[in-house]
Parts: C-alpha cells; structure tokens; sequence
C-alpha cells in the first residue's frame, strides 16, 4: 500500500493529528513517508499548515503542499475568493505519484470531508483517490451524530468503487460520554469497516519525541501500531450493556398483583 488518502466526515475532527500517527509509526518502522496537502485554508503565507504540523510530530517526513488560500472555506470556494488556480483531482494524483516513487509511504490529507469540492468542475478528493487506486481512511469524531455522517461517508465510498482501509477516531477524550462509549461498538457496523484505532484528546499537543514514543498505542496493527480495538472497548462496558437491565414485562405484572 503506498499511497493512504486520509479524509474525514468533517472538519475539525482529528485528520492532522491521526496523519500524523499514521507517519509516526511508518518511520518508527523505517519506512521513508511523504504527506500531502493537496489544499491548505485558512493559512496566510509563512504560516504553519498542516503539512508542517505532521512533520512537526512526526519526525522525519517529507512535506508538501500544493495551493494555499488564505481564507477558511472549502478549497473550491477559497481558490475562487481569492483570484488564484484551483487545485483539481488529476493534479493531486500526479503529485502522489510523483512522490510515492521516491517514498515508501504516501498520506494524502483532504480538507474538510470527502465530498468537498476542489475545484469549479466539482472535483474532490474522492476523484483523486479514484485515480490512484488508493484505499481511504476515514477519522471520524467520537461522539454523538458520528455513526450518521461515517455511513454516508462509507456509502459515498461505495458508490465509487474506492476501497475504505478503516475508521480512525481522531479525539478520543479522557471520560467518554455513553453515546461514545456505545459508538466504540457501532462504528464499524456503519462504516462497513474496521475500527482501527483511537487518537486521545490533546494528543497534537506534544512534542516529537512524546507523539513518535505514543503514536503506535493509538493504532491498531493494520497501520502499524498495537491498539486493539476489544482492549480498549472492555476498558468501556456501557458499549454493550446497560448498567441495569429493565425488568420484564411479566415481572412487572406479577409484581403489580402480588
């Protein structure tokens, strides 16, 4: 596998930071890795993207960009706004190629979800995913709504005939509400997909040394790391039970006429 286009249901929900552990774990491992930002928005020139950023964690990867816009809109609409060339489908997997023929691993970060258009012709990232032949992974936020917009994300992929390589959650917290705790259950059967890890909370605060030492405890081992998902659901028994089981409705009426 040498390209892993990395998207999500929305924005603001982890992808940097899982791209990141992703990259982390494949260096730990000796692999040469490549991250590309087909798009960057909201980042004005000299500042810090997220291609930077996973560099920053991760260690020693390549960084690449392709446009940046200053506004933070979605990459079609911020390339319009701002007088400059869109970025379409084709040229995001002309430039994963190029960089995957001089590196063993290539993450390509979409911006905000999947379907988000690139360009004026209604590019996204699932085009250029399409043309690479590369499997997706979807991060995923943990709590309530997840299991709705992670089965329209899975079905999109689908339609398409683009292979989804799992689900990421992308901000696991230290207390877990029940609707997470019961989505560590549920998510794979909505995304049709595994589970494959769970990224905590506060975790793009660290640095180098602390993320590269933690990154491979967050995913399980078809990215390279240790997690494994039943562990960490028993660590949250709501996922499958209540705590008390209601009485049945025969109790309940032997009850009444006792």
């Amino acid at each position: 596998m040498t390209v892993i286009v990395v998207s999500g249901t929305g924005t603001e929900i982890g992808k940097t930071v899982v791209t990141a552990a992703v990259a982390a774990v494949a260096t730990a491992a000796g692999r040469s890795v490549a991250v590309l930002k087909p798009a960057q928005t909201g980042v004005g020139p000299g500042e810090t993207g997220d291609a930077d950023e996973v560099v920053r964690l991760s260690g020693a990867v390549t960084g690449a960009e392709l446009a940046r816009f200053p506004e933070p809109l979605a990459p079609g609409t911020a390339a319009r706004r701002a007088g400059l060339a869109p970025v379409g489908p084709a040229e995001v997997a002309e430039a994963a190629r190029k960089l995957a023929a001089e590196h063993d691993l290539v993450l390509v970060e979409g911006a905000g979800g999947l379907l988000v258009r690139f360009d004026e012709e209604g590019g996204t990232l699932a085009d250029a995913a399409r043309l690479l032949g590369a499997p997706v992974l979807v991060v995923v936020p943990a709590g309530l709504g997840t299991l709705n917009s992670t089965a329209l994300t899975a079905e999109a992929l689908r339609a398409r005939g683009i292979e989804q390589a799992g689900v990421v959650i992308g901000s696991w917290p230290a207390a877990p509400d029940l609707a997470m705790r019961c989505n560590l259950a549920d998510l794979p059967e909505s995304a049709g997909a595994p589970l494959l890890g769970a990224v905590p909370e506060g975790a793009g605060a660290l640095d180098t040394e602390a993320f590269r030492a933690a990154a491979p405890s967050w995913l399980a081992p078809a990215l390279g790391g240790g997690w494994d998902p039943a562990e960490f659901a028993a660590r949250f028994p709501a996922a499958f039970a209540p705590e008390s089981a209601p009485e049945s409705a025969s109790e309940s009426a032997s009850a009444a006429g006792a």
